[in-house]
């Protein structure tokens, strides 16, 4: 490996400079990065349709081209699925990432480009890790194997030459050959479709190779860590893979995860946060003393930004990159590379910092409890279950709320269904510990809860072990991008789990 750690480390500095030019001059990289798209789609349907020669600046394109949901596009994507080209970008695509973007039924097909795949996934995962060998410049990260959890790809019934799947399958895929010698387990296995045999298969394979780091989703590279410990009989993964420095996670919220990991990791492991999604690669962790992420404003993607509140408008109002503020949540729209215009991915974000821009992730759209005006995100929801369970010794696998509608009997509440990894001695006091904590981050919520006139306390079930993974296997939604879904504003999702 001394050959290709010489190389990276040359590669690694030269990005560093590319990223400091970003985060010095971040309106002109943006401005550029609309500039390149508006030129690049120009000729394409798309781009004839709302003039893009005629653009010459921000104002105009916001003025010409309009707010886009999955539904606005569908139409096209489906008829690049059917062998159609050049409608929303210039270069053919063959690749879709199949996202539901929480465990709706429904599924998005998310067109991925050549230039999606080189200048902006893998773009991002070059920066990971320059960002993690210059926070860290001892490390030994490439004596390793690379331990990567992803999903599978199917290819399109219609169509020999366009598949669809899980966006980490599209890209384990089209991986450089150098990659793949770093990393484990082979493609073959790493892109099984059943997920069960997918995960014993992986355990059974990587216990024995010398495993350096681990990127995936935080609920399914837990199941793989913990089954790995099972059939070594291991108590911790220090013991299994003693190089083990790196978890690069994404996709979810890490909080509710952080003490599980610490129970089985070696204790020196590094944690790293990512924003990646079907849709690009927004975010990195650059930082070792702090948790927000750097928004990467040279992958290709142009962002906007809409106040939360004001989404639901008839006509909401995008800022752009310098009109925005910190401590305000908003719908995140994104312009890309591979033909999403003025898009909204459904994730709701807030800034930490304008010099340079960084963000935390807050919710979804979708993905919350409002049914009585009490506006609860699940960045309220994570941060007061993490309070309930440092003050209860408690830690959590998975969850779920949902409101208790008013009647003309009782008040109304919010109903938690929580699958615990360790359950508190008291689930009254659980309960009592993350009211008080949601009332502290939530002004909404307090007022709803003032002497219980609209909301009483929350009502919290402690679920048996493996509920939620029997449910997601119930609905066909084990791996891969599916996400348990956090807050809904109605009792579908919770009412099928109590029913388990």
């Amino acid at each position: 490996m001394a050959f290709i750690t010489s190389v990276l480390s040359w590669l690694i500095k030269k990005r560093l400079h590319q990223i400091e030019l970003f985060v010095k001059y971040p309106h002109d990289v943006q401005q550029e990065s609309l500039r390149k798209l508006l030129t690049t789609a120009r000729s394409t349907e798309w781009g004839k349709r709302y003039n893009y020669d005629g653009i010459s600046n921000y104002n105009q394109f916001r003025q010409n081209v309009p707010i886009s949901y999955y539904e606005d596009l569908k139409p096209s994507i489906t008829r690049i699925r059917n062998g159609e080209q050049n409608i929303l970008w210039p270069t053919p695509i063959h690749h879709f990432a199949k996202s539901s973007g929480t465990t709706d039924s429904k599924s998005k097909f998310i067109p991925v480009s050549k230039e999606a795949l080189e200048e902006c996934h893998y773009k991002g995962g070059k920066d990971l890790l320059s960002i993690y060998c210059n926070n860290y410049p001892e490390t030994e990260i490439f004596d390793g194997k690379l331990l990567g959890l992803g999903g599978s790809r199917t290819q399109d019934d219609s169509r020999n030459d366009t598949f669809h799947g899980d966006v980490s399958a599209i890209l384990m895929n089209n991986l450089p050959f150098w990659v793949e010698i770093m990393r484990t387990p082979s493609i073959a296995i790493a892109l099984m479709d059943e997920w069960e045999s997918k995960i014993e298969m992986i355990a059974n394979v990587t216990k024995d190779e010398n495993v350096t780091s681990i990127s995936g989703v935080p609920s399914w590279s837990l199941l793989l860590c913990k089954r790995v410990l099972e059939i070594t009989g291991k108590k911790n993964l220090e013991e299994v893979w003693p190089s083990l420095e790196l978890f690069v996670h994404g996709g979810v919220n890490f909080a509710p995860y952080r003490e599980q990991y610490r129970k089985i990791m070696p204790a020196n492991v590094n944690y790293m946060d990512i924003y990646n999604a079907s849709e690009g690669f927004f975010g990195i962790q650059d930082r070792t003393d702090s948790d927000d992420l750097l928004l990467m404003l040279d992958y290709g993607i142009f962002y906007e930004f809409i106040p939360l509140d004001k989404l639901h408008e008839d006509h909401p109002a995008a800022l752009g990159l310098d009109e925005v503020v910190t401590d305000e949540n908003y719908a995140m729209v994104i312009s890309t590379n591979a033909g999403l215009w003025r898009y909204i991915p459904g994730d709701t974000i807030s800034f930490t910092s304008l010099n340079p821009f960084r963000i935390r992730i807050t919710g979804r759209t979708k993905n919350f409890i409002n049914a009585f005006g009490e506006e609860l995100i699940i960045d309220n929801a994570e941060k007061a279950l993490v309070i309930a369970c440092e003050k209860t010794n408690a830690t959590i696998r998975d969850y779920t709320a949902a409101p208790i509608y008013l009647n003309d009997n009782e008040n109304a509440a919010h109903e938690w269904a929580i699958e615990f990894d360790q359950p508190p001695e008291n689930i009254e006091y659980f309960g009592e510990v993350l009211d008080n904590a949601l009332k502290s981050l939530n002004s909404d919520y307090e007022a709803k809860r003032y002497h219980n006139l609209i909301l009483k306390p929350p009502i919290i079930h402690a679920l048996a072990s493996n509920t939620f993974y029997k449910w997601l296997k119930k609905n066909g939604k084990l791996g891969g991008q599916h996400k348990v879904p956090r807050l809904a504003n109605n009792r579908i999702y919770l009412e099928e789990i109590l029913n388990l």
